[in-house]
């Protein structure tokens, strides 16, 4: 029997690892998945980037139009919302599990944000769909959940601010109030995914509505905010090393004195944390993934450039110079751990949903980006001034994986319940030490520790 066609783009080894833990309906789907990543969205990559208007103003009006025609495409194929999981959300998602998703995430990183937005899972939009399917209200629910799932809208997740440290949720100043039957919010947030494009709807808005609370995580709460309320002002799009990801953005948002109905409220005063601890745990796993996908086509192109024959330079190919074949490896090797790394955790959300797999997504969290910025380094090194440049992808896929570094601060957490595990490691060095104390006096040896 012919090998399933992911192995191409992943590696047998693993492949054959989780090949059990896929359905048939899963490997179906994942050999469509790559079928139509390369015969239509590769192919439409470049030309999706050339339909953005260089006009500093245009750009962030424009609908990507080849976008929207692989979106068709795709959803004809029930290519369509593959993030959400039909055994977390039975109404709205579809049979997947989180192990299964994440090998297609890995996938859909290989083709950019183009890619994962054709099949209407990209972020922030898959986060905000996790947060209404299991969090909104009917009427929440009806009113952005469906237009969401059916690509004709996208939207925002406005938490972080411009001037706190805001890796600290705590830190956050935006104040939520009630005032009467509304919800009024004021606040100053920045690097706001998505808030850019013209088909942003709405914005799920987190700040503090009970700042005095001595539970320091009762303090927040998330409303949803129409993107046209009165009051909320997109200053800017912020830039990443000069690229402003038009037509989504990454903007400055003001909202001056926005009011809301009650009705707008996500699940309850004082939910914020448990709602952005819910939001972020698969998502977390699906940007490892299409992290891992990202430098695996680095590598591809780092491959296919040091082995042209065009490229030779003092007559031997790139490879055969200094320590570029160690450095494939070096790459090869660190794109197989990272992958085990996050399917054990995929693994362990599909068991005990996300808070059960903290541990394991932390640590994928802070390994994943630092690896595949590793590989897309060594890309662009073998590729010299041309792998900087416009021409390639390869410095605005670097720009992209190096904010996913920044964006959720892990190492600390993972250390501190690493050091949680102290008291029982002391607790079996002890009993250990008594038993080899036994052992050595039945054998007449004097123990001298």
């Amino acid at each position: 029997m012919a090998p399933h066609p992911v192995v191409e783009l992943t590696s047998e080894a693993s492949w054959n690892l989780i090949e059990d833990k896929f359905s048939p309906y899963g490997k179906e789907t994942l050999a469509r998945l790559v079928h139509f990543l390369r015969d239509e969205i590769l192919p439409s990559v470049k030309l999706a980037h050339a339909q953005v208007p260089k006009d500093p103003v245009q750009r962030w009006k424009t609908v990507i139009p080849v976008i929207e025609e692989l979106k068709v495409k795709a959803r004809k194929l029930g290519l369509w919302n593959l993030f959400l999981s039909k055994t977390h959300y039975p109404e709205h998602g579809v049979p997947l599990t989180n192990v299964e998703y994440a090998v297609m995430a890995e996938i859909l990183g290989r083709g950019g944000h183009i890619a994962s937005e054709a099949l209407n899972c990209s972020a922030p939009d898959t986060g905000n769909m996790e947060v209404l399917a299991r969090y909104g209200s009917p009427e929440q629910q009806k009113k952005w959940l469906v237009p969401l799932l059916n690509g004709e809208i996208r939207s925002a997740f406005s938490m972080t601010e411009r001037f706190v440290s805001s890796s600290d949720a705590r830190n956050i100043k935006t104040s939520i109030k009630r005032e009467g039957d509304e919800i009024v919010i004021n606040g100053h947030k920045w690097w706001i995914s998505g808030a850019g494009d013209p088909r942003t709807k709405v914005h799920l808005v987190m700040g503090k509505s009970d700042p005095d609370n001595v539970n320091p995580y009762m303090q927040q709460s998330v409303a949803i905010v129409p993107a046209d309320a009165p009051g909320v002002k997109v200053i800017r799009p912020m830039e990443v090393f000069g690229y402003d990801d038009a037509p989504e953005g990454h903007c400055e948002i003001i909202y001056e004195n926005v009011r809301v109905p009650l009705s707008n409220l996500v699940l309850g005063w004082g939910r914020g944390f448990e709602i952005i601890q819910g939001r972020l745990g698969p998502g977390r796993i699906h940007h490892c993934m299409r992290s891992i996908g990202a430098a695996s086509h680095a590598l591809d192109l780092m491959i296919q450039r040091v082995t042209d024959p065009a490229r030779k330079t003092f007559g031997k190919f790139l490879y055969q110079h200094g320590t570029v074949i160690a450095e494939i490896a070096r790459s090869r090797a660190e794109i197989e751990s990272a992958r085990l790394l996050v399917l054990s955790a995929a693994l362990q959300i599909d068991k005990q949903r996300a808070k059960g797999a903290l541990k394991e997504i932390g640590i994928a969290k802070f390994v994943v980006p630092q690896m595949a910025c590793g590989v897309v380094d060594r890309a662009m090194q073998a590729y010299g001034a041309e792998g900087l440049s416009q021409d390639q992808e390869l410095a605005s896929m670097y720009a992209g994986l190096r904010t996913l570094r920044l964006a959720d601060v892990h190492i600390q957490q993972v250390g501190q319940r690493e050091l949680k595990r102290a008291p029982g490691l002391h607790k079996r060095a002890a009993e250990l030490k008594q038993k080899e104390s036994a052992v050595l006096s039945k054998a007449g040896i004097k123990s001298h520790l």
